[in-house]
């Protein structure tokens, strides 16, 4: 369960800012103004805070309700700027779409190759066939992995197959780009792997599926087997938005 101690603000208010800024193309400082309308009062940094603390609990809780993912993978890599330089950020999905994982690294080689599959293997199972681009780096890492194992993996480069992962990159790009570019490498792992958690709840990767998207993040904390049956703590949500709008719209 995630601990909210000497938190000087609500559960829901840090999670529901939490949540726009890893499920919408918002600044902080979009957030905070935001924020200001509502009738509250918070720091920019302040929600800079919370993500970084909350995204990965909230990505290692979903892990545990995220639905099984097929045999066929895509594989590829983007770039995400941090402190000024570019970055590599490995991705995969299957052939349905669905995100098998993902992993930021300092180099584009081998060895952050092997991480990736190494990583995404232990997390989803063997795979059956990966395909990927003309790069040497990750179809050497593939054949590392399968010199190590018995289960022996297919590797395919054909380019327009992974059209499915490169488009799916945008989705991703649409979110960080308001953001100009991470400060510092392990806030961006961090904040990636919320967005990362928002995109995979979009697509119905959660087990939970008869809730909305929202109603699924703000069950990932939750610890009573009632909590969202009765919907009480949901409805506590979408109270304070109300009342902050009626605050507002009183005012004129």
């Amino acid at each position: 369960m995630l601990n909210f101690k000497c938190r000087h603000f609500e559960k829901e208010i840090i999670l529901l800012n939490v949540r726009w800024y890893l499920a919408y193309p918002l600044s902080y400082r979009n957030l905070e103004e935001m924020a200001e309308e509502r009738g509250y009062s918070v720091d920019h940094s302040t929600i800079n805070r919370w993500v970084i603390k909350y995204s990965p609990e909230l990505e290692k809780s979903f892990q545990a309700k995220k639905r099984s993912v097929g045999v066929r993978w895509r594989m590829d890599e983007t770039y995400i700027k941090v402190n000024g330089k570019w970055k590599y950020f490995y991705r995969a999905v299957d052939k349905e779409g669905n995100t098998i994982d993902y992993l930021l690294t300092a180099k584009r080689d081998m060895k952050a190759a092997k991480r990736f599959f190494t990583k995404a293997i232990k997390s989803n199972g063997h795979p059956e066939l990966v395909n990927v681009d003309k790069s040497g780096s990750n179809k050497a890492a593939l054949n590392s992995i399968n010199e190590e194992t018995k289960e022996q993996i297919e590797i395919r480069q054909c380019k327009y197959l992974n059209n499915i992962v490169e488009q799916d990159h945008r989705n991703i790009k649409r979110i960080t780009r308001p953001m100009l570019e991470f400060k510092n490498f392990h806030c961006a792992q961090k904040t990636l792997a919320g967005i990362e958690l928002m995109k995979m709840i979009k697509k119905g990767q959660m087990k939970e599926d008869r809730l909305s998207p929202a109603e699924q993040f703000y069950s990932l904390f939750a610890t009573e087997p009632d909590y969202f049956d009765n919907r009480s703590r949901l409805k506590k949500f979408r109270r304070i938005s109300i009342i902050r709008d009626d605050r507002c719209l009183s005012t004129f």
